[in-house]
Protein backbone atom coordinates (compact mmCIF):
# COMPACT_ATOMS: atom_id res chain seq x y z
CA UNK A 1 0.00 0.00 0.00
CA UNK A 2 1.19 3.51 -0.90
CA UNK A 3 1.37 5.74 2.37
CA UNK A 4 2.79 8.95 1.01
CA UNK A 5 0.29 12.22 1.36
CA UNK A 6 0.75 15.73 1.82
CA UNK A 7 0.90 15.61 5.66
CA UNK A 8 4.61 14.04 5.93
CA UNK A 9 7.51 16.17 6.17
CA UNK A 10 9.83 14.97 2.71
CA UNK A 11 13.20 15.87 2.20
CA UNK A 12 15.37 15.83 -0.73
CA UNK A 13 18.91 15.07 -0.45
CA UNK A 14 21.05 17.73 -2.12
CA UNK A 15 23.98 15.26 -3.94
CA UNK A 16 23.65 12.34 -6.49
CA UNK A 17 23.32 9.05 -4.57
CA UNK A 18 24.24 5.59 -5.85
CA UNK A 19 21.46 3.89 -6.25
CA UNK A 20 22.60 0.65 -5.20
CA UNK A 21 22.01 1.48 -2.03
CA UNK A 22 19.14 0.18 -0.40
CA UNK A 23 17.61 0.16 3.56
CA UNK A 24 20.66 0.22 5.69
CA UNK A 25 22.91 2.46 3.20
CA UNK A 26 20.29 4.67 2.59
CA UNK A 27 19.64 5.12 6.66
CA UNK A 28 23.31 5.96 7.22
CA UNK A 29 23.07 8.75 4.28
CA UNK A 30 19.59 10.04 6.41
CA UNK A 31 21.67 9.80 9.54
CA UNK A 32 25.10 11.02 9.19
CA UNK A 33 24.79 13.28 6.79
CA UNK A 34 21.21 14.33 6.55
CA UNK A 35 21.60 14.88 10.51
CA UNK A 36 17.56 13.11 10.67
CA UNK A 37 16.18 10.06 12.49
CA UNK A 38 14.87 7.72 10.04
CA UNK A 39 12.73 6.48 12.74
CA UNK A 40 10.87 9.73 12.96
CA UNK A 41 8.36 9.02 9.57
CA UNK A 42 9.31 11.55 7.74
CA UNK A 43 9.94 11.00 4.10
CA UNK A 44 14.00 11.29 2.16
CA UNK A 45 14.23 11.20 -1.26
CA UNK A 46 17.12 10.43 -3.16
CA UNK A 47 18.59 10.95 -6.96
CA UNK A 48 20.53 9.70 -8.76
CA UNK A 49 23.94 11.55 -10.79
CA UNK A 50 21.95 11.35 -14.24
CA UNK A 51 18.57 12.66 -12.12
CA UNK A 52 16.41 9.37 -14.11
CA UNK A 53 16.37 7.26 -10.91
CA UNK A 54 14.77 8.39 -7.90
CA UNK A 55 14.46 6.30 -4.47
CA UNK A 56 11.80 7.44 -1.99
CA UNK A 57 12.97 6.16 1.90
CA UNK A 58 9.80 6.01 4.67
CA UNK A 59 9.31 4.24 7.93
CA UNK A 60 5.95 2.89 7.90
CA UNK A 61 4.19 0.83 10.39
CA UNK A 62 5.68 -2.62 10.01
CA UNK A 63 9.09 -1.62 9.03
CA UNK A 64 11.15 0.42 5.90
CA UNK A 65 10.06 1.03 2.40
CA UNK A 66 11.65 2.07 -0.76
CA UNK A 67 9.90 3.35 -3.64
CA UNK A 68 12.17 3.29 -6.77
CA UNK A 69 11.36 5.14 -10.21
CA UNK A 70 13.38 4.73 -13.41
CA UNK A 71 12.47 6.57 -15.46
CA UNK A 72 12.83 5.02 -19.63
CA UNK A 73 14.08 8.56 -21.04
CA UNK A 74 14.20 12.06 -19.88
CA UNK A 75 15.21 13.85 -16.51
CA UNK A 76 13.32 14.44 -12.96
CA UNK A 77 13.24 18.03 -12.75
CA UNK A 78 14.57 19.15 -9.39
CA UNK A 79 13.93 22.48 -7.80
CA UNK A 80 16.23 24.80 -7.20
CA UNK A 81 18.41 24.21 -4.02
CA UNK A 82 21.99 25.16 -1.83
CA UNK A 83 23.83 21.90 -2.28
CA UNK A 84 26.15 23.07 0.58
CA UNK A 85 23.09 21.53 3.22
CA UNK A 86 22.43 18.57 4.42
CA UNK A 87 18.89 18.34 2.53
CA UNK A 88 16.23 20.65 1.46
CA UNK A 89 12.72 20.41 3.12
CA UNK A 90 9.77 20.30 -0.10
CA UNK A 91 6.10 19.68 -0.11
CA UNK A 92 4.16 17.04 -1.11
CA UNK A 93 3.28 19.09 -4.08
CA UNK A 94 6.62 19.53 -5.33
CA UNK A 95 7.47 15.66 -5.02
CA UNK A 96 4.55 15.68 -7.45
CA UNK A 97 6.14 18.14 -9.66
CA UNK A 98 9.47 16.72 -9.71
CA UNK A 99 7.68 13.10 -10.84
CA UNK A 100 5.24 14.48 -13.08
CA UNK A 101 7.72 17.48 -14.86
CA UNK A 102 10.18 15.19 -16.13
CA UNK A 103 12.39 17.24 -18.96
CA UNK A 104 13.51 15.34 -21.77
CA UNK A 105 17.12 14.89 -22.44
CA UNK A 106 18.21 16.29 -25.46
CA UNK A 107 19.60 13.50 -28.08
CA UNK A 108 22.78 13.64 -29.36
CA UNK A 109 23.17 12.51 -32.64
CA UNK A 110 25.88 9.85 -33.26
CA UNK A 111 28.07 11.28 -36.53
CA UNK A 112 29.62 8.59 -38.80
Amino acid sequence: MFHLHQSLEYYLYPYPVDMRKSFYTLSGVVSLEMQRDVRGGEVFIFINRQQNIMKILHMEYAGLVIYHKKLDSGRFRLPQYDPTTGSMTVKWSDLVLIVKSVKPRKLKLKTY
